[in-house]
């Protein structure tokens, strides 16, 4: 079997062009041959890449088939979500928070405002009150450290804060009342110690300098009265004292949480409507996402084998069209030559013709010549 490669564009075509079968193919009638040649190298052709063809085109099938199932499933998607909202009100005490809630008015704000500076107040002043008392206390470790005293007293914000987060917890109404009005009660009751306490201890700090230079005395007493006995606890400080700073300590870690309190009940009454994102949204939302991701990769699958199999269609229509302009080519040759045979043919019967003529001619003058022969020989 011959090739025929001498150009390039027939080197990037494989198979090649069969030149033997074109050759023979010139004899055919007209028309047949083209035919044939056609026939010829599509078989060529698809005995080489008859299975990459059919590779592809079953890859190209499988992602129509797939391409179709997803921009259905993308379809009904869309609808299901079309149907939907993206936020759905919150479900509160089994109810759906829908209902509008009233402005915010005059009373309330003023109202939300003082009770925001007075848990400010609150916890600075105890906070301070109890670092004070730790750093007059005389203890060494807290002269040396100022810092410790304030770390001490930081745990009264977070106590007030703890009984706030208990009352969060609560989610029956009734129950929140009670605790409400616990808190509230304990706050006041250790306001009123405070107040018994400080009464207490009144007289002695109305008492000018001169009056407690004159209290003093030269003179230990060794034996200390029963009333003084009574009036210290175990650790040497005064009972009155302990009831005033503990007093303090109740009041100011209830009140504060009782404020904390009011200040979420007033945004309750105030607040917008809740809405949360629907998880079914959500979930289709995501959905919709993967499928948009799966049918972009499937449309580039299917781009891919689709143009394999354009280019295989190309490849193959290259080839028959090269092996038709191989026809073209030999008819044309074998034209010429038939061509250049007549004419060489025309000009031996041309030249046969002319010498024919010519002997011709010169046989019609030869008897002209030999006649008065007979005459002579008769004299």
């Amino acid at each position: 079997m011959k090739t025929e490669t001498k150009n390039g564009a027939a080197e990037s075509i494989v198979p090649a062009v069969h030149f033997e079968f074109i050759q023979n193919q010139v004899e055919a009638p007209d028309g047949a041959g083209f035919e044939q040649v056609e026939h010829y190298h599509r078989a060529l052709f698809l005995h080489h890449h008859a299975v990459e063809w059919e590779k592809y085109r079953q890859q190209a099938k499988t992602h129509e088939e797939r391409l179709a199932f997803l921009e259905g499933q993308l379809k009904n998607t869309d609808t299901s979500l079309s149907s939907r909202t993206r936020l759905v009100p919150v479900s509160l005490d089994g109810k759906n928070d829908t209902a509008p809630m009233p402005p915010w008015n005059g009373w309330d704000i003023c109202m939300f405002a003082v009770c925001c500076v007075g848990i400010a107040c609150l916890i600075t002043f105890g906070v301070w009150n109890i670092s004070f008392n730790l750093l007059e206390s005389g203890l060494v470790t807290f002269r040396e450290n100022p810092l410790r005293s304030y770390l001490w007293a930081a745990l009264l914000p977070v106590g007030a804060l703890g009984v706030k987060i208990g009352w969060d917890f609560l989610q029956d109404s009734r129950k929140r009342t009670i605790y409400s009005w616990a808190c509230l009660s304990l706050g006041l009751l250790g306001v009123l110690v405070w107040v018994a306490a400080y009464a207490c201890v009144y007289p002695t700090l109305s008492k000018g300098i001169n009056e407690h230079i004159a209290s003093l005395s030269v003179f230990d007493n060794q034996t200390p009265s029963g009333g003084n006995l009574f009036g210290l606890n175990f650790a040497g400080a005064k009972w009155i004292d302990v009831v005033t700073v503990a007093g303090q300590a109740i009041a100011e870690i209830f009140l504060s949480a009782v404020m904390g309190i009011y200040l979420t009940v007033l945004y309750s009454r105030h607040r917008p409507v809740r809405l949360a994102q629907d998880p079914e949204f959500a979930q289709l939302s995501h959905q919709r996402r993967d499928l948009e991701k799966s049918i972009a990769q499937e449309r580039l699958s299917l781009g891919e084998a689709s143009g394999n199999m354009v280019r295989l269609d190309n490849q193959l229509a290259a080839l028959i069209a090269y092996g038709k302009s191989m026809l073209h080519r030999e008819n044309a040759k074998r034209q010429n030559q038939t061509e250049k045979r007549q004419v060489i043919l025309e000009q031996l019967s041309e030249h046969v013709r002319e010498h024919l003529q010519t002997l011709e001619d010169t046989s019609r003058i030869t008897p002209t010549v030999s006649s008065p022969l007979p005459g002579k020989n008769g004299h």
